[in-house]
């Protein structure tokens, strides 16, 4: 079964619902900045959200540096924004950070 990219209505609709997150430049895919008091926390952060996305089978695009993690969420398969990384990224609101 193919995954869908979002039509435009709904990636609106999926980004009123995640007012955390960024719409990239080329509206393929969505971004947040977490910010955690140091790496240790970062690192575990990291880790709750590999456990999600392993068993979701459906991995971030990330960078840390200290207690700094930014996220990307696009699906390859779709070209761009679907509806699974909208799910993944409301799961990953649920894990806090700032």
């Amino acid at each position: 079964m193919a995954i869908a990219q979002l039509t435009e209505t709904e990636r609106a609709a999926a980004l009123a619902a995640l007012p955390a997150w960024a719409l990239r430049e080329d509206g393929l895919a969505i971004t947040r900045t977490f910010r955690f008091t140091d790496f240790a926390e970062a690192f575990g952060f990291m880790t709750r959200v590999a456990i999600l996305a392993e068993k979701a089978d459906h991995h971030p695009e990330w960078f840390n540096v200290y207690n700094r993690v930014e996220i990307t969420l696009t699906t390859h398969d779709a070209g761009g924004l679907s509806a699974r990384d909208v799910a993944l990224a409301g799961a990953i609101d649920g894990f806090g950070g700032a």
